[in-house]
């Protein structure tokens, strides 16, 4: 039962021993996985090996009170429980040296991914995009011309940057605009007219991936006060940016 819970413990073992690394990763061990249920499964045998011990303890005290000598056989399931644990046990040992130097996973990787997939407290927003940076801008432009939005203009930074002598990897900005949707949000709260039109960013990173950026609909309502009947004026933009993406 003792060895059961070893095990059952063996993978949140592991993980607190990562986190302990300079550089580990930041999010919390949890105990689950082939560990916890195979901890469990050997808890249970040592429940059902106690309460048979206990039955044949009982039968040998009878036996010798009645002036026999005890079993003469050695016990067949003692041996069997006992090489189940030096095999577990050998196996244990055989996985901590091959994880002995587990692969790191820096802190600063994890806080950008987690930065770009989830809103973060300035309302940025980034999904991965299948798509080239220009192809995505295309598909962009397309899906609101069938919206019959207006796109008010597509600066190319990375093209600018190259007319200056300078390399930067492609990155688009693409505004666009309904005065139907925007007006009412400007009338309800004037200082939105700052992040008005709506603006998408797309860029390519180090590692030649594609993202798709924008301003969340949540954070600009909060920014803004923007009433909640009108936060769906702003939320195309979510929408537009998913479709892009595929």
């Amino acid at each position: 039962m003792g060895f059961g819970f070893v095990v059952a413990r063996f993978g949140l073992f592991l993980q607190a021993l990562r986190m302990g690394q300079p550089n580990g990763p930041t999010f919390p061990p949890q105990a689950y996985g082939t560990s916890f249920w195979l901890g469990t499964a050997l808890i249970a045998v040592g429940v059902i090996v106690n309460l048979v011990s206990a039955r044949n303890h009982v039968r040998l005290v009878q036996e010798l009170n009645r002036g026999g000598t005890g079993y003469a056989r050695p016990s067949s399931l003692a041996i069997a429980v006992a090489v189940t644990l030096a095999v577990l046990g050998l196996a244990m040992a055989i996985y901590l040296v091959a994880v002995r130097e587990p692969r790191q996973v820096h802190a600063e990787d994890l806080q950008d991914k987690k930065e770009m997939t989830s809103p973060s407290e300035n309302g940025f927003v980034a999904i991965p995009s299948q798509h080239s940076v220009d192809d995505t801008i295309a598909k962009l432009e397309s899906l609101l011309e069938t919206k019959g939005v207006k796109v008010f203009a597509v600066i190319d930074h990375s093209g600018e940057a190259e007319k200056a002598g300078l390399q930067m990897r492609p990155t688009k900005v693409l505004i666009f605009g309904s005065p139907k949707a925007g007006t009412p949000l400007m009338i309800a709260a004037p200082s939105i007219a700052i992040d008005l039109p709506l603006k998408i960013l797309v860029w390519e990173d180090a590692e030649s991936k594609v993202w798709i950026a924008y301003n969340s609909p949540e954070y600009l309502q909060t920014r803004h006060g923007v009433p909640q009947e009108l936060v769906q004026n702003i939320g195309v933009v979510e929408t537009l940016a998913a479709k892009a993406a595929e």
